[in-house]
C-alpha cells in the first residue's frame, strides 16, 4: 500500500466533525516519469474508511493506467493553507492537490496552478454551473470538481418540545423568539464555532450573507464586511452570545458535534452542519429527535456549500497522467462512490448520489441555497484577521462596530499591499 501516513491526528473537516491523518509528505517537485502524487484530505470522516477508500482509488487507477505509479498522501485539514502555500510557492508539493474555491485565486495569482479545462472538456457541460464558476479564475477552470458540500441547520426535537416550540425556527426573528423559551429550560439556542481554527465560511460569513452583506467590495480591492449588514450580522450573534443563547463553548468549538454543546444536548440548534453531523446526532439523540431544516433566513436565505476540486501543480511534468487522473475522478462511478462514502453531493447535474436516508435527502434540498463565498486571492488572510476581531466582540473586549472597523482597516492594508 503506497498511501503514506506518518501519525494519526484528530482533524476537523470543512464542514463536519472529523479525524485526519497527518502525512509525512515527501512531496514531489512536480513529479517525474510515470509517478504521480496526490495530496488528499479527510473528506470521509471515518479514518479507516477514508484510508480504505483512497487505497482502492489508487489501485483502481493504476490497474486502468498500466505503468503509472499513483501515490496518495493523506493530509490533515489543520495547517493545510500554510503547508500547501509553502509547498507550491517553493516549487515542491504534489502533482495534484484538493482545493476549495477560496484557495484557488491566491495560487493562480502566484502562478502555481495550471488550468484543467482540457481534462474536463468532454464533460464540462455536465457540471453544476456554480461549481465551475467557483473554481475558475478569469474564465479558466483551475480545479476539477469531484464533490459538492452542503450545510444546513439541525435541530434537537426533544429540546424544542421541552420548550414548547412546535416548529423549528427558520429565520433570525424566530431564533430570537425561541431563545427565552429555551433559556427557561436551561438550554442554549444556537450552536456556533468561534474557534481560531474554524473557517468563517462555517460560521460568520453565512450570517453576513443572510443579512445581505459581502466580504469584499465588487472590485475585490477593499473589505465590505464593516457595512451596516455586517454590523447587523455580528450584533445578532453577539446579542445571542451575551444572553447565553449561544453557548460559551463556542469560543473553542471547531464546528464539531461530538463532545460539544450540540452533541451533548445543551443547545437546541446547529447553525452550519453537514450531513455527517446529522448522523452523529441521530446516534446521540435518537433517530426521531433529529430535524434537518434549511439555512437560516435574514434578508436572504443562504447557507455555505462548495465544490471540492482537484488542482494541478503548475510545475508538474506529468500532464498526461494528471489529465488521466482528473478524468478518472470526475467519472460518474467515482463521483457516486466518493459521494456515498463522504456524504457529500455530486457536482454533476447528470450524476446523483443516492441519499441514504430522509435526513440526507433534506440536506440535498438545501443545495439550492448554498454559496461558495467571495473569491479573492487574499480571502484566507482576511479571514484570519476578521476571525480574531469576532472573538474580541464575542468576549466583550470590543463592540461589534469597533471589531468590524478594526478588521476592515487591517484587511484594507493587506489588500492594498497585494495590488
Amino acid at each position: 500500500m503506497k498511501i503514506r501516513v506518518s501519525r494519526l491526528t484528530a482533524s476537523l473537516t470543512l464542514l463536519t466533525m472529523a479525524a485526519g491523518l497527518t502525512a509525512a509528505c515527501g512531496g514531489s517537485s512536480g513529479g517525474s516519469g510515470d509517478s504521480l502524487t496526490l495530496w488528499m484530505y479527510p473528506v470521509i470522516t471515518d479514518v479507516q474508511a477514508n484510508t480504505a477508500y483512497w487505497n482502492k482509488i489508487e489501485k483502481d487507477f493504476e490497474a486502468a493506467n498500466a505503468g503509472t505509479d499513483l501515490k496518495i498522501e493523506l493530509q490533515p485539514w489543520d495547517g493545510r493553507d500554510q503547508k500547501v502555500a509553502t509547498a507550491l510557492s517553493g516549487g515542491k508539493g504534489p502533482d495534484i492537490v484538493l482545493l476549495g474555491p477560496d484557495q484557488v485565486p491566491q495560487y493562480v495569482k502566484n502562478g502555481t496552478l495550471k488550468p484543467v479545462d482540457g481534462a474536463v472538456a468532454p464533460i464540462k457541460g455536465s457540471f453544476l454551473p456554480g461549481a465551475l464558476d467557483a473554481l475558475s479564475v478569469d474564465g479558466k477552470l483551475y480545479a476539477a470538481p469531484i464533490y459538492h458540500t452542503v450545510t444546513s441547520m439541525i435541530f434537537n426535537k426533544k429540546l424544542l418540545d421541552k420548550a414548547g416550540i412546535t416548529s423549528p425556527p427558520q429565520t433570525w426573528d424566530e431564533i430570537k423568539a425561541a431563545a427565552p423559551k429555551l433559556k427557561a429550560e436551561g438550554v442554549a439556542t444556537l450552536d456556533y464555532s468561534a474557534s481560531p481554527e474554524a473557517s468563517l465560511n462555517m460560521n460568520f460569513y453565512p450570517l453576513l450573507w443572510q443579512a445581505g452583506g459581502t466580504v469584499f467590495s465588487p472590485d475585490g480591492k477593499k473589505s465590505a464586511f464593516n457595512s451596516p449588514e455586517g454590523l447587523e450580522a455580528l450584533t445578532f450573534l453577539t446579542d445571542l452570545y451575551k444572553d447565553g443563547s449561544v453557548p460559551k463553548s463556542a469560543l473553542t468549538n471547531k464546528n464539531v458535534v461530538t463532545d460539544q454543546a450540540l452533541g451533548k444536548q445543551e443547545v437546541a440548534a446547529g447553525l452550519m452542519n453537514v450531513p455527517a453531523d446529522a448522523e452523529v446526532a441521530a446516534k446521540a439523540w435518537g433517530e426521531d429527535n433529529v430535524i434537518v431544516g434549511m439555512p437560516l433566513q435574514g434578508k436572504k436565505r443562504v447557507g455555505f456549500g462548495l465544490p471540492g476540486g482537484l488542482a494541478v501543480n503548475a510545475r508538474s511534468k506529468n500532464t498526461e497522467a494528471t489529465d488521466k487522473f482528473l478524468t478518472f475522478m470526475t467519472d460518474p462511478k467515482q463521483i457516486t462512490s466518493l459521494g456515498t462514502a463522504s456524504g457529500f453531493l455530486s457536482p454533476r447535474t447528470d450524476v446523483k448520489v443516492p441519499p441514504p436516508n430522509a435526513r440526507a435527502a433534506k440536506f440535498a434540498e438545501a443545495l439550492q441555497y448554498t454559496y461558495s463565498g467571495d473569491a479573492n486571492p487574499a480571502a484566507r488572510q482576511v479571514m484570519a484577521l476578521l476571525r480574531t476581531e469576532i472573538q474580541a466582540a464575542l468576549t466583550g473586549k470590543k463592540t461589534p462596530k469597533q471589531a468590524l472597523e478594526d478588521a476592515a482597516e487591517q484587511s484594507d492594508e493587506l489588500l492594498a499591499r497585494q495590488r
